[in-house]
C-alpha cells in the first residue's frame, strides 16, 4: 500500500471518534468535533489538509510515528521548516467545555500564529490568567514578544467575547502596556500590539484617534479560521462614522406623544420625564432615571413582573401601582436600598439630577442647554452619549457619568470626545438644530468625568496619561449622598 492510501485508511479509522484533540509539538491546536480532513499530492509526502470551526492546518506528513486505540501520531514538515516535528491526534473520553476550549485554544493558537508570522520575535510571555491587583482581565490573552533587545507588549481578544469586551479591550491593553513597561528587565518595551477578531477593529477607532501619538499601538485583525493576521488602521477614511440624531425629530415624536402622555406623568410631574428614541419611534418614560413605560403609534406600554402590558381600561391599576411603588422605593429617602426599585440603573438616576441643574455639577456650564442623546447607533456601536453641554461662554462639554466603580470611564469618554470633535469641526451642531441662539466656540471640547468621589477606579491615573494632551479633562468627585441631591466633593 503506497504511504497516502495507508494515510488516509489510519485519518478514517481514527477521526470517526466523537471527540478528538490535536496536538502539535505538545500544544494543543484544537479539540473542535467533527473536524475535516484531506490527503493530497505527493505519495511519498502527501500533503494533509485539517480544518474545522477554529482550525486550519496544512502539513506534510513524513511518516505515521505511532498508531494505538488512543493516540496517531505524525511525523511532519511545515512550510519553511526543515527540522521535522510531531503532530499528534488524541481520542478523549469526555469533551471539553465550549469555555474552556476557546481560552486554552486561543493561547495555543495565538502562540503558532504569532511564531509563524514574526519569526525573527520569541514569545516570553502569555497569559490569560487574571491580575486584579494590576486590574487585568482574564477576558484577554496578554503577553510580550522580544526581538533582540526590543520587546513588545500585545493583548488579543478571543473571537468568542462579546462586543463590551471587544470595546473595553484598548483599555486592558494600556493598562496592560503600562504594567509590562514597570516590571520589563533588561529589555526596553517599545510598542502595544492589539491583535482583535476580523472585522472589529473599528469599534475601536475614536478610541484609538483620541491617544497621545507619542504611546505607538498597532492594531491587528486575526482570522482564526486562515490564520492569519493583518495589519489594520482603524482610524482610517471612513471607519470613524457616526450620526447625530436632527433635534427637530426628536422634538416632532415628543410633539406627537405629548397628549397621550400627559395624564401619566402628571401622577409624578417631578419625577417621570419622557425620552424620544428616533431610530425606533418610540418615546420612553424614565422614573428618575429608571424606564418603566414606553409609547408607540399611540399605545402605551409597560412592564409589570417581566410581562409588557398594553395600558387600557383593564390595566390602568396595575400602571397605577406600579407608580406608587416607583414613589416607595425610588427616592433618596427609600428605607430598603437593595429594593431593585432603588438599585436599578443607578447612571441613569443621577442623569436624572444633574439635568435638573447642571451648573450645580459646575457653575461654567450652561444650565438650559444639556442633551441626553446625541448620537445614532453606527456601526454596532452603542451611540449614546452621557450628556453633552456647553459652558456660559460658548465651549461644548462632555459629561461622562459613572455611580460605580468602573476601569473603561476614561476611554468611554474618550470614544465621545473623538466624535464630538469631528462633528464640531464638521459644523453639524448648528446644522442638526443644537444650541440654538449659542454661538460655538471653535475650542475643542471639555470633558467631566463625574463620579462618587470614592468611586473612581484606582486605574484611572493610570489610562489618563494615555490620552490625548488634547483633551482637558476634569474629573468631579461627588457625595455618596448624590441621590439626595448634588454636592462636589472634589474636583481635578
Amino acid at each position: 500500500m503506497e504511504f497516502a492510501e495507508e494515510l488516509r485508511a489510519s485519518l478514517q479509522e481514527f477521526l470517526s471518534w466523537e471527540n478528538i484533540e490535536i496536538r502539535e509539538k505538545g500544544s494543543r491546536i484544537t479539540a473542535i468535533s467533527p473536524l475535516s480532513w484531506e490527503v493530497r499530492g505527493a505519495e511519498g509526502k502527501p500533503l494533509l489538509h485539517l480544518w474545522g470551526e477554529n482550525c486550519n492546518v496544512t502539513r506534510r506528513v513524513l511518516a505515521i510515528a505511532d498508531h494505538s486505540t488512543e493516540r496517531l501520531a505524525l511525523a511532519v514538515e511545515r512550510f519553511g521548516r526543515s527540522r521535522p516535528e510531531r503532530l499528534e491526534m488524541i481520542r478523549l473520553n469526555f469533551a471539553r467545555a465550549a469555555k474552556d476550549i476557546s481560552r486554552e485554544e486561543f493561547c495555543e493558537q495565538l502562540r503558532r500564529i504569532l511564531a509563524e508570522q514574526f519569526p525573527d520575535e520569541i514569545v516570553e510571555r502569555m497569559s490569560i490568567a487574571a491580575d486584579l491587583e494590576h486590574s487585568l482581565s482574564r477576558m484577554y490573552v496578554r503577553g510580550i514578544v522580544k526581538r533582540g533587545l526590543v520587546s513588545c507588549a500585545f493583548l488579543a481578544v478571543p473571537q468568542s467575547q462579546s462586543q463590551d469586551t471587544l470595546e473595553s479591550c484598548l483599555t486592558y491593553a494600556l493598562l496592560w502596556f503600562d504594567r509590562a513597561r514597570q516590571s520589563a528587565a533588561g529589555s526596553k518595551i517599545t510598542s502595544l500590539r492589539l491583535i482583535v477578531p476580523k472585522g472589529k477593529a473599528t469599534l475601536l477607532a475614536n478610541r484609538l484617534a483620541a491617544l497621545d501619538t507619542q504611546y505607538p499601538v498597532v492594531v491587528y485583525e486575526l482570522d482564526s479560521l486562515s490564520e492569519k493576521l493583518e495589519k489594520v488602521d482603524p482610524c482610517g477614511s471612513g471607519n470613524v462614522s457616526s450620526w447625530l440624531i436632527p433635534r427637530r425629530e426628536s422634538q416632532l415624536l415628543l410633539e406627537r406623544a405629548a397628549k397621550d402622555l400627559a395624564a401619566l406623568v402628571a401622577l409624578a410631574p417631578n419625577c417621570i420625564t419622557v425620552h424620544a428614541s428616533v431610530q425606533t419611534r418610540e418615546v420612553t418614560l424614565r422614573f428618575l432615571g429608571l424606564a418603566f413605560a414606553r409609547w408607540q403609534d399611540g399605545h402605551i406600554y409597560f412592564d409589570v413582573h417581566g410581562l409588557s402590558q398594553k395600558l387600557d381600561v383593564r390595566t390602568e391599576l396595575p400602571l397605577r401601582q406600579l407608580i406608587m411603588n416607583l414613589q416607595n422605593f425610588r427616592n433618596p429617602s427609600a428605607k430598603d436600598a437593595r429594593h431593585p426599585l432603588y438599585r436599578g440603573q443607578p447612571e441613569r438616576w443621577l442623569q436624572s439630577i444633574i439635568v435638573q441643574d447642571v451648573s450645580r455639577v459646575d457653575i461654567s456650564l450652561h444650565p438650559d442647554h444639556l442633551y441626553e442623546q446625541v448620537f445614532a447607533q453606527s456601526g454596532g456601536q452603542r451611540g449614546i452619549l452621557d450628556l453633552l453641554g456647553v459652558t456660559r461662554a460658548g465651549r461644548l462639554a462632555i459629561l461622562e457619568l459613572k455611580a460605580s466603580e468602573n476601569v473603561d470611564l476614561p476611554l468611554q469618554a474618550a470614544d465621545y470626545w473623538a466624535r464630538i470633535r469631528r462633528h464640531q469641526q464638521a459644523g453639524d451642531f448648528a446644522r442638526y438644530g443644537y444650541f440654538s441662539g449659542i454661538t460655538l466656540q471653535p475650542a475643542l471640547p471639555l470633558v467631566f468625568l463625574i463620579s462618587p468621589a470614592l468611586h473612581f477606579h484606582p486605574a484611572t491615573d493610570t489610562l489618563l496619561r494615555f490620552l490625548s494632551p488634547e483633551m482637558e479633562i476634569v474629573r468631579i468627585g461627588l457625595a455618596e449622598s448624590w441621590r439626595r441631591g448634588i454636592r462636589v466633593m472634589m474636583r481635578q
